[in-house]
């Protein structure tokens, strides 16, 4: 039996429940030969919780033992956001080129909305052909000055050659000027989640307080891959033929038939080599960032390692059938104490293959105590699933059934009772 246990749950905070979990059999979900011998996770389940039996060894997939020569890193599963590496993830760095993924990431939104359009054409001003163009002496797509540019020519351009004059060509035919881009980049970064990137130019050209972790920069190419499918084809393209210039795509990845399909690179020595990459084999598709690589070899060898690990090291495992009860969370001023909580069909989390016997952790995470009404198929929490390699993988969460609000009485009572237990479950 497993014993769960409350960490936190005072009133409007994170509520955290949690269980120490086997490892249990696997389950056919995994893609690959070695699927069959793969550990699955068991879980909670019928209000405490049950542990599964154990499955044989298929090798060593060890966090601590995949070391990575960049200063940062991280490997993530693109369809359900698992992370499953992560070095010095949470560290501010410069992110150079790669934060035109942010520049992009407003500029699709603005053709998804109708408020530009690929065939609008934007000014090549005096200002950005200087500090992004041929003078700059940096990845430039040699615009001449004072051309006008058709916007899809200019993400071409930003895409497979890192233009930086196409960049601030974007940034000022949406924005006016370069810095008032720069605060909407910031503005989307928040809207997006991502709490800690700070943009101050659309190029990604050294600037202080113009920094990214790697964790967001997977989170905001997780996005361009969800949210823009109709555009995310051109990071694949590998050759862009503009005016006397024939650009080829400056990531690496896609030269190396590893399934690889995007994004970006970046490099300003003040951080060294970087990428955001994509690769998709069969129906799983992972990302991976690197920065402050030393070379552009050891970024492409780097990405690559991890990439192909990631495919080789990890499965997608069943936790929980569909409409299987997970676990409850405790509700306050509703007509039931405590909601019962399930998957939107199984519960599925991406978890290391290997090794065997290896403990996981499960919390059943929500803003609690939730307040009532509460409708059925409402998303109200989540579940994160963390193995003994530090792998997590984080499931949403649906309420089972409709909470009603209850009358004074009861809200009084729960009140009270909120009050002198701290809602100890």
């Amino acid at each position: 039996m497993l014993k769960v246990k409350a960490i936190s749950a005072t009133w409007g905070a994170l509520c955290v429940f949690a269980a120490s979990l086997a490892v249990g059999t696997p389950i056919a979900r995994s893609q690959g030969p070695a699927a069959k011998n793969a550990p699955a996770a068991s879980a909670l389940a019928k209000g405490s919780a049950q542990a599964a039996q154990t499955a044989p060894a298929a090798g060593n997939a060890s966090n601590a033992d995949f070391v990575v020569k960049a200063k940062q890193a991280i490997l993530i599963d693109a369809d359900s956001g698992a992370t499953l590496f992560q070095h010095n993830a949470d560290q501010l760095a410069p992110p150079a080129s790669m934060s035109k993924l942010m520049t992009l990431a407003v500029a699709f939104r603005a053709l998804k909305q109708g408020t530009m359009r690929p065939e609008d054409e934007f000014l090549m001003s005096e200002y950005a052909w200087r500090t992004g163009g041929g003078p700059s002496g940096t990845s430039a797509m040699f615009v001449p000055i004072n051309t006008r540019v058709r916007v899809e020519e200019l993400i071409k351009g930003v895409i497979i050659q890192s233009g930086n004059d196409a960049a601030i060509a974007i940034a000022e035919g949406i924005a006016g000027s370069e810095g008032a881009f720069a605060q909407q980049m910031t503005e989307e970064a928040r809207r997006l989640g991502l709490k800690k990137s700070t943009f101050k130019n659309s190029t990604g050209l050294y600037h202080p307080e113009h920094l990214m972790t790697a964790r967001e920069l997977a989170m905001l190419g997780r996005h361009l891959i969800r949210e823009f499918a109709e555009y995310y084809s051109i990071f694949q393209v590998k050759e862009f033929p503009y005016r006397k210039h024939k650009f080829i795509n400056r990531n690496p990845l896609l030269f190396l038939n590893i399934g690889a399909d995007g994004l970006k690179t970046g490099f300003i020595k003040e951080a060294g080599y970087g990428i955001v990459g994509s690769a998709k084999q069969g129906e799983r598709r992972l990302i991976v960032v690197i920065n402050g690589a030393a070379t552009p070899e050891e970024r492409r060898d780097e990405a690559r390692r991890l990439l192909e690990w990631g495919f080789r090291a990890f499965g997608e495992f069943k936790l929980f059938e569909a409409g299987e009860i997970v676990g409850k969370a405790r509700v306050w001023g509703g007509d039931r104490m405590s909601l019962p909580l399930i998957g939107n069909g199984p519960v599925i989390a991406v978890l290391p293959r290997f090794p065997a016997n290896q403990k996981l952790r499960a919390d059943i995470i929500y803003q609690g105590p939730l307040k009532a009404p509460i409708a059925k198929g409402d998303q109200v929490a989540r579940l994160r699933v963390t193995s003994s390699t530090e792998a997590t993988s984080e499931i949403p969460l649906y309420a089972a059934e409709d909470i009603k609000p209850a009358g004074t009485w009861k809200r009084g009572f729960d009140t009270l009772l909120h009050l002198a237990t701290k809602w100890l479950p």
